[in-house]
């Protein structure tokens, strides 16, 4: 009697199961094909924000990953719409609750990772720099090597590989070398104030065109700037042909000797700092004026 009466029980329950399914099977197909649609129009979105994001950005770690986010948005709402058809909504919006407190509490566990990693997105579409580009980074200045989610890699003018983070580098100024094209060498000269300055400002000018390194399209800028202590100082301004920090060097380098030269030759003074002493006892008056006291000293 008792296994007529589990054998009842078990054959309800299981009709009752199949009455449900047979109830849900338009459902399933409904969810299936929402699925099925949602993954294909997912793949079409991926390969044209893909194609859009690539027309702002160079960073192809970020295309990617952008395109990835794409994706699995489109593949999420199919997934949830798939779920409201079989009235799972409701458990997975509970899951979710639960994961968001986790991704919250990993959020405030990795932020600075976060913070880099949000630092590279945002200068892969500002695109301050390129790779190849010879930049200052704070007090660092060298050729960009990599630009990567993370990091920026670069290498320095004495060699060094550098890695900086990239919530640095996105938070401090950059000065990129590279980014106009040319470059300006500027030097602050001082001459004699009894020397004639129409005179050295034509033999300056004159002596710095030849430099091989000099951009010829541009003029050479001479400025005079002030009356120091023991001379007048003025600017000279070379525009190169490149950014390069070798012809940067070279210039200067030749610039200097160039100007030493001429200045001895045409009798020019480069005036170098001058002290005076004085040894009276009253201001003004010469050393000659003073009398010298000599004592001897006996053994």
């Amino acid at each position: 009697m008792d296994i007529n009466k589990a054998y009842s029980l078990i054959m309800n329950k299981l009709t009752t199961w199949f009455e449900n399914f047979v109830k849900l099977l338009p459902n399933l197909v409904i969810a299936a094909l929402i699925i099925v649609l949602g993954f294909f129009i997912a793949k079409v979105m991926e390969r044209f924000a893909l194609k859009m994001v690539q027309r702002i950005s160079r960073l192809h770690t970020v295309n990617k990953l952008f395109a990835s986010f794409v994706y699995f948005v489109v593949v999420g709402i199919a997934l949830f719409t798939a779920l409201d058809v079989l009235n799972l909504d409701k458990a997975v919006t509970t899951a979710l609750a639960g994961a968001g407190i986790l991704g919250l509490a990993l959020a405030f566990a990795f932020q600075d990772i976060a913070s880099n990693f949000i630092s590279g997105i945002f200068m892969s579409f500002r695109r301050p720099f390129n790779v190849g580009d010879l930049v200052e980074l704070g007090t660092y200045k060298g050729r960009i090597d990599a630009i990567n989610l993370r990091d920026t890699a670069l290498t320095t003018l004495q060699g060094q590989r550098l890695i900086i983070p990239n919530k640095q580098v996105f938070q401090n100024p950059i000065l990129n070398y590279s980014s106009s094209g040319i470059r300006r060498l500027d030097m602050k000269i001082g001459v004699s104030q009894g020397d004639d300055l129409e005179k050295v400002r034509a033999l300056t000018i004159e002596t710095v065109s030849g430099i091989e390194e000099r951009n010829s399209a541009k003029d050479v800028e001479f400025y005079y700037e002030e009356f120091a202590d023991s001379c007048i100082n003025f600017k000279l301004r070379i525009w190169l042909k490149d950014t390069e920090q070798k012809t940067y060097l070279t210039a200067r380098s030749k610039a200097i000797i160039l100007i030493k030269k001429a200045y001895d030759e045409a009798g020019f003074t480069l005036p170098f700092p001058i002290r005076t002493l004085d040894f009276a006892m009253k201001g003004g008056q010469s050393l000659s004026e003073v009398p010298l006291k000599i004592e001897s000293i006996s053994a």
